[in-house]
């Protein structure tokens, strides 16, 4: 099978999960199929960067190819943490896009920087970066959940869809276990940069460097906030969504406007 029919697999079962996932959300229902699906889908996924790894001669740096790894490992992770926590309902939001961007990276694999043109440092680098990267986007999406949640439980009575989330008080357990994690990554990210990269802020890198700094700065004051001022709710939610939107104009801003609007590598 080619990376086509693989990919086309994988999309149709990210997509099957996200169905079935909502439809247990719909009647109460606690299936571990859907969760079984997915697994499928990253496999899928997986082969898929595999045959494209190959037909490149190394990874491809493309705008949508790191889109593309960067939401299947954010879908394993998702996978992952519903072992023993109950972030599955994340799915219906993660899976999806997942699908979307392996069909974007079919329609437009790009062929731009492969691994082949980067030392082991830097692979440490970008593997933390992307892991980094990855955590906090879980963290975003569950931070965007906790505040339509806890919106939605002021309204009296409550919709029934919303009391068959986990309680308010373990979701936001869980987005800081997430922030943290994701903290640790970006941590080493910053750290094997200003290592390994002989200048941080040159002017192509500046921006990334100032930006990525930034984010640091508001998770690490966040976790130190709810540790000492014992922050939650939409103090949580806000700062958690401005220091990842701040990583996502690190890593993508740049890359979107050279690659998909200047036409340049």
């Amino acid at each position: 099978m080619n990376s086509l029919n693989i990919g086309l697999l994988a999309i149709g079962t990210y997509l099957g999960s996200a169905g079935l996932l909502i439809q247990d959300t719909v009647r109460n229902q606690s299936r571990r199929l859907p969760l079984y699906i997915a697994w499928l889908a990253i496999a899928g996924h997986s082969a898929t960067f595999g045959i494209l790894c190959r037909q490149y001669g190394g990874f491809n740096f493309s705008f949508f190819n790191i889109a593309s790894l960067i939401a299947c490992i954010v879908s394993a992770l998702l996978l992952i943490a519903s072992l023993n926590k109950p972030v599955e309902k994340l799915g219906i939001a993660v899976f999806p896009l997942a699908a979307l961007m392996i069909g974007l990276t079919l329609l437009y694999p790009g062929t731009s920087f492969t691994s082949q043109n980067y030392s082991w440092e830097m692979h440490i680098h970008i593997l933390t970066s992307i892991i980094a990267f990855s955590l906090l986007n879980i963290a975003a999406l569950q931070a965007i959940l906790l505040a339509i949640h806890e919106r939605l439980l002021r309204k009296h009575p409550p919709k029934p869809l919303i009391l068959r989330l986990p309680a308010l008080q373990t979701m936001e357990s869980l987005l800081f276990q997430m922030i943290s994690t994701g903290l640790f990554f970006l941590s080493i990210s910053l750290v094997s940069g200003f290592i390994f990269i002989e200048d941080l802020f040159a002017q192509h890198l500046a921006h990334k460097t100032v930006l990525s700094i930034l984010a640091w700065l508001i998770f690490s004051g966040l976790l130190f906030g709810r540790i000492r001022y014992g922050w939650r709710g939409k103090t949580a939610t806000k700062w958690t969504l401005i220091g990842f939107v701040l990583l996502l104009l690190a890593y993508f801003g740049s890359k979107l406007v050279l690659e998909l609007i200047l036409h340049r590598t």
